[in-house]
């Protein structure tokens, strides 16, 4: 849930108190340990969990411009905007 969520360190608290209070639950040493855990690891986790969310291609850059033609000699539709994209895609992970 924590992970899923991607909860802050006040929701982290809000949460790891709820967990206390249930019946079952979690002692607060244990939530502790997580909150110092989660704390300590939250960047990792949530690389890994979006990493292996993803099952295709990814989008590492893009550039893009618009052009016009500002004179020809030939060509009614003079102010007709040709626009250029590039994107680069990947594997997840290269």
């Amino acid at each position: 849930s924590i992970a899923s969520a991607d909860m802050d360190f006040n929701q982290l608290e809000a949460f790891l108190t709820a967990q206390t209070k249930k019946q079952g639950g979690i002692t607060s040493d244990q939530a502790a340990v997580i909150a110092k855990f989660w704390k300590n690891h939250r960047v990792k986790i949530h690389e890994s969990l979006v990493n292996q969310s993803r099952w295709d291609n990814v989008l590492k850059s893009m550039n893009w411009r618009v052009d016009l033609k500002a004179q020809s000699r030939h060509v009614d539709q003079i102010n007709t905007p040709v626009a250029i994209v590039e994107m680069e895609l990947g594997k997840n992970g290269q």
